[in-house]
């Protein structure tokens, strides 16, 4: 890909990112102070930066927990920040979880708990419920990961699987009123989808998990299938008088992202769309719709005329097939690469804004026309890649690979294909 094409796409990148900056994000929504403590818990990916955020802007006493990914803490001067494992927990977070419900354990009615919750805050808030093991809880998580199956069913089964996720956490701060900011990452951003809505009850409940095992084919550990089978109750609801003071408020999201990028591409003479910011379902099929615009905007100016940005965000999906290296913003540009092969005129990022995509050190990739011409040339097979799950390799042989570091916030996936 040219220099010229890849600062752009960089660019509408950063603008994206920049839109849900922990400090801009918090702007206009920092609580009434209380009577009695500030109280901070957190978890995600850009769960420290937004707590460093909220210490240069609470002028009051303030301590607490948050808990992000390895690599991605940042300095605070009053909240303890703990690194934990994602997308797979592991005993730190599990140990880091139970420092925060001991935090939130004889609070009063005058105190103040303030969540800050961003995405991946699921993985890294370990606690599975009496009779079963954070092995449970990891063996689950795979499962999960590997089904392919939209976010709503993975958090329908991980809020009836813990003893914290589903609004449980804010349960155990009662009686101090819980105010919960969130930078969102899931499609629509419904708040108590957000981490699995660790301080955000939801109406799902047993049922719904077991529903979302049978349609995805979910193949969960026996024992946490026999736990949902014969748990004795569900999630508190959201009409729960425990939660009848407390408060919600998503304070970045997809959506502001992707219209921050938009207003880039048109001061720099480029008219932008945004098809949606709540895509889901398989990567690879996802980027095969996206091809067939573009095919159709290069071909014949229709839904858009030329040149146009055709941005886009949510969540998609990856069904495991192989064993390779990659995540769904990755395997996404790959099929997309493979369907524009040989066209001209078309550039395109496939990124995810909290800078990792999976378990890699990539945020995602760059790809063209040429690229699966380039990969081949390095030895490297796009569609055996494709096939299984190796968009890494792909991508890294043709020297596509887009690294930016954590960024310190999470607003989901970005993707943009420019058309000229």
């Amino acid at each position: 890909m040219d220099t010229v094409n890849r600062t752009f796409l960089t660019e509408l990148f950063e603008a994206a990112v920049a839109a849900a900056d922990p400090a801009e994000a918090l702007r206009g929504h920092l609580p009434e102070k209380p009577a009695g403590r500030t109280i901070v818990i957190g978890a995600g990916k850009g769960a420290a930066q937004l707590a460093a955020a909220f210490e240069e802007a609470w002028e009051d006493p303030v301590e607490g927990i948050v808990v992000t990914r390895y690599g991605y803490a940042v300095p605070c001067r009053h909240l303890e920040v703990i690194e934990a494992a994602h997308p797979v927990p592991d005993q730190a977070g599990a140990e880091a979880t139970q420092k925060v419900l001991a935090l939130l354990d004889g609070l009063s009615a005058d105190d103040l708990v303030v969540a800050l919750i961003t995405g991946g805050g699921s993985a890294l808030l370990a606690a599975p419920p009496e009779g079963l093991t954070l092995e449970d809880e990891q063996g689950l998580n795979r499962a999960l990961l590997a089904s392919g199956a939209p976010i709503g069913a993975m958090n329908a089964v991980r809020k009836q699987v813990s003893r914290v996720k589903g609004g449980r956490l804010a349960a155990a701060a009662a009686p101090a009123r819980v105010v919960s900011l969130i930078v969102s990452d899931v499609p629509g951003d419904a708040p108590s989808e957000v981490a699995s809505g660790p301080t955000v009850p939801s109406r799902t409940g047993r049922a719904e998990a077991m529903a979302a095992i049978r349609t995805y084919g979910i193949a969960v550990p026996e024992r946490v299938r026999s736990f949902l089978e014969t748990a004795p109750e569900d999630a508190p609801a959201p009409d729960d008088d425990i939660f009848a003071h407390n408060e919600v408020r998503v304070i970045a999201s997809a959506a502001r992202s992707l219209e921050a990028a938009g207003a880039l591409a048109e001061i720099r003479g480029i008219p932008a769309v945004i098809l949606s910011d709540a895509m889901e379902g398989e990567a690879r099929e996802v980027a095969r719709v996206q091809a067939a615009i573009a095919r159709e905007v290069l071909r014949r100016d229709r839904p858009f005329p030329k040149p146009v940005l055709i941005l886009s965000g949510g969540e998609t999906t990856v069904t495991l097939r192989g064993k390779g290296r990659g995540g769904r913003n990755s395997e996404f540009l790959l099929s997309f690469a493979l369907e524009m092969e040989g066209w001209q005129g078309v550039a395109a990022i496939a990124a995810d804004t909290d800078g990792i995509d999976g378990s890699e050190n990539n945020a995602g990739a760059f790809a063209d026309g040429n690229s699966t011409a380039e990969m081949r040339a390095a030895g490297v097979d796009p569609a055996e890649a494709l096939a299984g799950n190796d968009a890494y390799t792909a991508f890294e042989a043709a020297e596509l690979i887009f690294a930016p570091g954590p960024t310190g916030t999470n607003v989901n996936d970005f993707r943009a294909i420019l058309l000229r």
